[in-house]
């Protein structure tokens, strides 16, 4: 008879697993993925470093495996947000912005995440968690565009060059100090939710009163 585990030792093992990510997490945010390795991440988890081995047998594995939550974190923020819009362009508008604020918010672990060069090879998640969230991007451009609020336009490039803006706007050697230091992080969320907008040919009147709706949520019927 084939041994099947109750449902305690399976919330039990998510749990352990749960916690495992969390503190690869904050490794990376504080560290950089430098600091994500296997004997400090098992102690920040309370475990030993042969659990964090059963989960993830390698150090790529674990990265990955946190590169995939991150992402599915992110992508749930960007649904969250576009929902709670009152139109398909401000749904656009929220998604944008919920990016932005969280790259600035985060911004080492933003690097880690997207950028910084590690010893192991984990390409594949990076493109993987960057085309996830380009597709959020995009489908919100594609109701912009069915709706009318939006020009035709190859949305698969739109959507790469508006990631590549917020990242390279924020994380990248090209960001200017004041978004790297966080102090006017609400106005730098503002420069590039405004810039992506115009960027895919929203008229800049509307693209500003977009910007100021997402970030002090007002209500709109027409967009």
């Amino acid at each position: 008879m084939a041994y099947r585990r109750t449902d305690q030792v399976v919330h039990r093992l998510a749990a352990r697993r749960t916690a495992i990510l969390v503190a690869a997490r904050d490794a990376a945010a504080e560290g950089g993925m430098a600091a994500v390795q296997i004997a400090p991440v098992a102690e920040r988890a309370h475990v030993a470093a042969g659990t964090v081995y059963r989960y993830f047998p390698s150090k790529a594995h674990l990265i990955s495996e946190l590169i995939a939550e991150v992402t599915r974190n992110e992508i749930a923020a960007i649904r969250e947000a576009a929902a709670a819009a009152p139109g398909p362009l401000s749904a656009l508008a929220a998604a944008i912005t919920t990016i932005a604020v969280h790259v600035l918010e985060n911004r080492r672990l933003a690097w880690a995440i997207i950028a910084e060069p590690v010893d192991v090879d984990i390409a594949p998640a990076r493109l993987s968690g960057r085309q996830a969230i380009a597709a959020e991007i995009e489908n919100r451009l594609k109701a912009a565009i069915a709706g009318g609020f939006v020009p035709a336009q190859d949305t698969v490039m739109s959507a790469a060059a508006i990631i590549g803006a917020l990242h390279e706007g924020v994380i990248g050697p090209l960001s200017p100090e004041s978004a790297r230091d966080g102090s006017q992080l609400r106005e730098a969320a503002q420069t590039l939710t405004l810039f992506t907008l115009r960027a895919v040919g929203v008229l800049d009147a509307r693209a500003r009163g977009l910007v100021v709706q997402t970030a002090m949520p007002a209500r709109e019927t027409t967009a």
